[in-house]
């Protein structure tokens, strides 16, 4: 993960990484995966890149930046062939430099190897540490590199057998693609906690391909299939697609988050699309926290479900009175101090003529830090609103990720130290509501035992690494520290 200051983080939490892959003889595989990525751009916003290959070797671009902004027609051109495999990136693992930017492309004994992977290796460390004992060298800072190494360096007489091998010594979130000269693979880790599905082109004329979400497959015209499964390891060539159970599948935990904030709202997950699950979302936290307003407001865009949901089963009027600029974010020039104290500003901009006087009832997804929150409330004061009630989708944030999420440290979640009661304070609604785990996971129309909710539950589904930049529950603003967990494991 980047080192950044609390002070410059934003109270969001990042978006992990998109990842996709097309086998298609006779197509412009370099084109559909560049749309493929486009589609994903909002899972990750520093970095993108494509590897392909025309049967002989692999062949890659990358850079930093937007999709739109790398790509040309230069450099699609300069991808042959007729498989090909794409990253975009948020960097959770490993510095947001140009280096680590992925696909990466590693050599081994079995030939070259291409990867792209969304999650994050918990023991990254220490698979790193073995294989340079045994003279492995590396390029980049990131778990992705690792398990590319791994799997290119590991016994076997097909690339199944060594990905087997990865994936037995592997641990943590990870969903991939990867890239042969003759095929591509698909596999997730035997939790299934990052998304990953398998649609079919051309009328299912042996061309396939796989994406983080399936919103890319709409995109493209391709056909869902169905999801790669916990533990699998699917092979796309030219004899079609095949599957192999590599490892037995553990526990589901399938991230929440993807339900409640990552994933685009026209996506499906488990076969549910994800918009009306949102709005279930709302209208079950209008459920548990009633209050009496006179319009409901989403936080644009990833609560705009959720308060169309929370409108509807309340009987009270959803008005769009808070305009998001899109672009904001989009850019890789910072703002100094004082324009980033303004930072809200310059996203939202609420309309006065419709707050006036009003009480607000305001949905979002999340509460992380409590840096921006306050701000939004103070800015519909400030347009006129005379009261602010904040829902929020989603049960307080207590715990940490290591599965691929960039959110904080345990000392700068805020719901980790504070009561609901000191929240609803420090960011100044009139009231707070958090949407309970249990209204969340019925919305999602799975059982709570089936997700991943380590950062609402402290449990994990794997063992974790007791990580102390994590876990440490820094000074808080009232002066006090607070204990250090002693242990970490799955539960």
């Amino acid at each position: 993960m980047d080192s950044r200051s609390e002070a410059s983080a934003p109270d969001m939490i990042r978006e992990k990484c998109g990842v996709f892959g097309v086998y298609a003889p006779g197509e412009d595989v370099a084109r559909l995966t560049f749309f493929g990525l486009h589609a994903l751009q909002h899972r990750g916003q520093e970095s993108a890149g494509i590897a392909s290959t025309e049967g002989r070797s692999i062949h890659r671009f990358a850079a930093m930046g937007l999709v739109s902004q790398i790509f040309d027609e230069a450099a699609l051109s300069g991808l042959p062939g007729f498989a090909a495999i794409g990253h975009t990136r948020y960097s959770t693992t490993g510095s947001s430099v140009v280096r680590n930017a992925q696909p990466f492309i590693v050599d081994g004994l079995a030939g070259q190897l291409a990867i792209a992977h969304n999650g994050n290796v918990v023991n990254a460390d220490l698979l790193r540490a073995d294989l340079e004992v045994r003279g492995v060298q590396f390029e980049t800072s990131t778990d992705s590199e690792v398990l590319a190494a791994l799997a290119a360096n590991a016994p076997g007489e097909t690339w199944e057998e060594r990905l087997e091998v990865m994936m037995r010594r592997a641990s943590g979130a990870y969903s991939l693609t990867m890239l042969t000269t003759d095929a591509v693979y698909g596999l997730r880790d035997p939790n299934g906690i990052r998304p990953l599905c398998i649609g079919r082109l051309n009328d299912g004329r042996g061309a396939y391909v796989l994406a983080s979400e399936t919103c890319a497959l709409d995109h493209l015209g391709a056909e869902l299939v169905r999801e790669v499964l916990p533990g699998e390891i699917v092979r796309i060539d030219s004899d079609g697609l095949h599957s192999t159970q590599a490892v037995e599948p553990q526990r589901p935990a399938l991230c929440l988050l993807e339900y409640i904030y990552f994933a685009r709202p026209d996506s499906r997950l488990g076969g549910e699309l994800l918009y009306p699950v949102r709005m279930e979302m709302g209208a079950q936290l209008a459920r548990e926290h009633p209050v009496e307003a006179d319009m409901v407001i989403g936080v644009p865009d990833s609560a705009t479900a959720a308060a169309h949901g929370y409108a509807r089963e309340s009987g009270i009027p959803y008005v769009e009175a808070l305009v998001k600029n899109r672009y904001v974010g989009r850019t890789f020039i910072q703002p100094d101090q004082r324009l980033r104290e303004r930072g809200v500003q310059l996203k939202f901009n609420p309309l006065r003529e419709l707050l006036e006087g009003k009480r607000v009832i305001v949905v979002d997804d999340t509460i992380v830090r409590g840096t921006t929150t306050p701000r939004v409330v103070a800015m519909l004061r400030k347009a006129g609103a005379s009261e602010v009630h904040m829902r929020i989708t989603s049960p307080p944030i207590t715990d940490p990720c290591f599965y691929g999420v960039d959110m904080a440290t345990k000392g700068q979640l805020i719901a980790a130290h504070r009561s609901v009661e000191e929240i609803r304070d420090h960011i100044g609604a009139d009231s707070l509501g958090y949407l309970s785990l249990e209204g969340t996971a019925h919305a999602t129309g799975s059982r709570e035992q089936s997700l991943c909710t380590a950062c609402f539950s402290g449990s994990y589904p794997s063992p974790v690494p007791l990580q102390l930049d994590k876990f440490l529950l820094e000074a808080d603003t009232a002066g006090d520290r607070h204990a250090l967990p002693v242990a970490v494991s799955g539960s």
